[in-house]
């Protein structure tokens, strides 16, 4: 049983309350041990003073000394009317080296001089202060030596210590034992379970089944079944999302193919005769370059690998009004939508630095969750956008007047297939905008969302910007 194992430091506790409760019986048991073969001494040197006292003549020398060995005393000494007598004596082998009066001591004072007793081997003669029998005087005193004292009370120790060790070991046995069948048992069988379950966590039969009848091991085990439910959960979500993430990628690399040839013949379309056809062309040539541009980095999204972005100095209304124009359009061709309006609050002048490719996709994603919401309540509203800037951020909040997120949208949030608003949503848009918005150095953050609308706020440091800017001037002097 090793001392490192719950079942050895277990028994090794067990053992040293053992030990404690051997002392706290001992050395009290010792101690009244040693005041009743005291008392026991005085009643015998009372009822040996008798003999003298019931009659006016002396004892014989020999009688008086038979009647001192009897009681174990050297001599006897009565106090009654306030006279100290004398009554039987013989000589004294040695000097006195300790007086005790036994009618008023304190029980810790008791054991003290118990053990001192045990722990002094030489035979020395005492003198013990105690009250007569049935109050037959005011104080009876005595002298004996501790030979026979001390013999006694190492004889009485040590069967007390043989009883109570029998009883503590038993005691101590059939703790180990309970101790055994309700707490380690129970622990093993956990100890098991999760073994077993860490070799298979896809497995869901190695999930724990709480049958645990003691209430804490109980609650541990059902505990450990939700944590391992969750586990087996997000492993397997994460294994579709593999999958999915494959498939993804296999679908990317040929749609960035097709895309690539629908590029050269929209570039054609720029030398068309028709002015409409020349306007709308470099937005299509745009969304097809950005559709390219979307595929490559699913690609590399599914190696792990997230672009960093590409920083650049762009004016935010103008990117705000190309997100805007295209989810216009979208809102037109919806069949039996009702009207949206698109609000900016936007200062003109308004530079940041940002990767504007991807800040076009943090916006595109949230005003056409915005711009869906409000169309799927087949009532008109509203998409207000508005930006800022202090000293240490750029600040873009965008808000919608539809019916708000739904509760497990916002328990969700930014979760990839988990946090969809909407009926058929995966939740990516959200996802990707604070992953991107993320790998800016900045945050996406929920402000409100209930019955009135949604809003959100984009931060943008300008900390970021600022190491970008110094790090292409150093390029650039070399």
């Amino acid at each position: 049983m090793p001392l490192n194992s719950l079942s050895g430091r277990f028994a090794v506790i067990t053992g040293i309350f053992v030990l404690l409760a051997e002392l706290l019986i001992l050395l009290p048991s010792i101690a009244n041990y040693r005041l009743d073969f005291l008392e026991s001494r005085l009643e015998r040197a009372q009822i040996a003073s008798l003999a003298l006292l019931a009659t006016d003549e002396s004892l014989a020398a020999d009688l008086e000394s038979e009647l001192l060995e009897n009681a174990g005393v050297f001599n006897v000494v009565l106090r009654r009317n306030d006279v100290r007598q004398l009554v039987l004596s013989s000589p004294i082998p040695g000097p006195i080296a300790a007086t005790y009066d036994l009618r008023d001591q304190p029980f810790w004072t008791s054991i003290r001089d118990g053990m001192a007793q045990l722990a002094d081997p030489q035979n020395r003669v005492i003198r013990v202060i105690g009250a007569p029998v049935n109050q037959a005087g005011q104080l009876i005193e005595i002298t004996t030596d501790t030979e026979r004292l001390r013999t006694e009370m190492i004889d009485y120790g040590l069967r007390l210590l043989l009883i109570s060790a029998a009883f503590s070991v038993l005691t101590a046995l059939l703790l180990n034992l309970a101790a055994q069948r309700l707490l380690l048992v129970p622990i093993r069988r956990v100890i098991s379970h999760m073994t077993a379950y860490a070799n298979a966590p896809e497995d869901a039969r190695s999930i724990i089944t709480p049958n645990a009848r003691l209430t804490e091991l109980n609650e541990a085990e059902t505990a450990l079944a939700a944590m391992q439910r969750t586990v087996t959960s997000a492993l397997k979500q994460k294994d579709r999302l593999a999958q999915l993430g494959q498939a993804v990628a296999r679908i990317s690399h040929d749609l960035r193919n097709i895309l690539t040839t629908a590029q050269i013949f929209a570039d054609r379309l720029e030398t068309s005769a028709d002015p409409a056809v020349r306007r709308a062309a470099p937005k299509l040539v745009n969304s097809i370059s950005r559709a390219v541009n979307l595929c490559e980095t699913t690609l590399a999204f599914g190696k792990a690998e997230e672009p960093a972005p590409a920083l650049s100095r762009f004016n935010l209304s103008a990117l705000v009004t190309e997100v805007t124009e295209g989810e216009a359009l979208a809102s037109d061709r919806s069949d039996g939508a009702e009207p949206i309006e698109f609000l900016t609050d936007i200062p003109p002048s308004l530079m940041i630095r940002a990767d504007r490719d991807q800040l076009f996709r943090v916006l595109s994603n949230l005003v056409r969750n915005a711009r869906q919401a409000i169309e799927a309540t087949r009532r008109p509203g509203t998409i207000e956008i508005g930006a800022g800037e202090d000293e240490q951020e750029w600040w873009i909040r965008i808000g919608d007047t539809g019916p708000g997120l739904p509760q497990k949208a916002r328990d969700f949030l930014f979760q990839p297939f988990s946090g969809g608003s909407r009926k058929g949503g995966t939740g990516l848009g959200l996802a990707i905008a604070a992953d991107l918005v993320r790998n800016h150095g900045g945050r996406l953050e929920l402000l409100r969302s209930d019955e009135d609308g949604t809003q959100f706020i984009l931060h943008l440091p300008r900390e970021l910007a600022g190491l970008a800017a110094q790090v292409e001037a150093a390029a650039g002097q070399r």
